[in-house]
């Protein structure tokens, strides 16, 4: 395999790419990526005014929906920089406005580039789609023998969670909320982990973009427990954001919160990044649904700090 300069515009893609054992041809990232640790060495090349601004969840949205319909994006790029770089192949996304630069955005760019780049979108919206753009960022930069490798052993750890979760009675009622205020369902491969952990997400939109919805309807689904995987937010974010919904109307009322079943998770590096550790998202659920079958997996567990239970 010749040399492949690789710039990844999101996370995901750039553990993808360390997965892959590509990590080395990864020459630029963006202003998130920050795993594995030798993102950190990369040159940046977007930018997020919003991006550690230390805003509330409310002024987050606020500040999101504004720039999207002044100016399309709420993400920047170091054009010169992206020149620089020369780069084979850029991995991007047409998934989602607010989670990375804009695919229209990039392909525009890279007409402009010397070669020009190949520009590999990746849109998932289930585990197969995740397993699906490892295969697709692989095949771009010329590994396919290695994807088929880490793609096998993903699905079998997922394979093992399912196989063990089949055999549960009782599959919990699971809030897995993905926004505070507002209120956001969760969307996209969110209630698929929450159902083949064993358990149900009543307000969840499986392979769907998740949305807005109305507090009622989740005191109306009455969940026996409740996940605060907040788009783009480590525990210590979510914790902040819990403070802020217990005191949403008819909270207490709620039997997760009757119960002392919320569970904060660090969906920043896991829940909400559609990479290797997605997998990791889904042990860890398994262990919050169902503690006596996952022990293993379960929050208590010394020193795992990406899930903390709130009473």
């Amino acid at each position: 395999m010749k040399s492949c300069r690789i710039v990844s515009l999101l996370p995901a893609a750039t553990e993808i790419a360390a997965g892959l054992g590509l990590m080395d041809q990864v020459v630029g990232v963006s202003h998130e990526c920050d795993y594995p640790a030798e993102a950190n060495k990369r040159p940046r090349v977007t930018h997020c005014p919003i991006h550690h601004a230390s805003l509330t969840s409310r002024q987050v949205d606020e500040s999101v929906r504004r720039a999207v319909r002044e100016n399309g994006t709420i993400y920047a790029i170091d054009e010169p920089l992206l020149r620089q770089l020369r780069p084979h192949v850029i991995l991007t996304q047409k998934l989602c406005d607010v989670c990375a630069v804009g695919y229209g955005t990039v392909a525009r760019l890279a007409e402009t580039l010397p070669g020009p780049p190949r520009v590999v979108n990746l849109e998932p919206s289930s585990l197969s789609d995740i397993f699906n753009d490892i295969r697709r960022v692989a095949q771009a930069c010329g590994v396919v023998d290695r994807a088929d490798e880490v793609i096998a052993q993903l699905s079998a750890r997922v394979e093992a969670v399912r196989d063990r979760a089949s055999q549960t009675a009782h599959r919990p009622r699971c809030f897995f909320m993905e926004w505070v205020d507002p209120p956001f369902c969760s969307g996209h491969w969110g209630p698929e982990l929450v159902e083949i952990a064993g358990g149900q997400d009543p307000l969840g939109r499986k392979y769907q973009p998740s949305v807005q919805i109305d507090w009622n309807a989740v005191l109306d689904a009455r969940p026996e427990i409740i996940v605060l995987a907040l788009c783009g937010y480590d525990v210590d974010l979510a914790r902040r954001d819990y403070e802020l919904l217990r005191r949403f109307p008819g909270f207490d009322s709620i039997p997760a919160s009757r119960r002392g079943e919320t569970y904060l998770v660090d969906a920043r590096a896991y829940f909400a990044r559609p990479g290797p550790r997605i997998v990791d998202s889904l042990e860890m659920l398994a262990g919050i649904l169902h503690p006596e079958e996952f022990p293993e997996f379960t929050p208590c567990r010394l020193g795992d700090a990406r899930v903390v239970r709130v009473s």
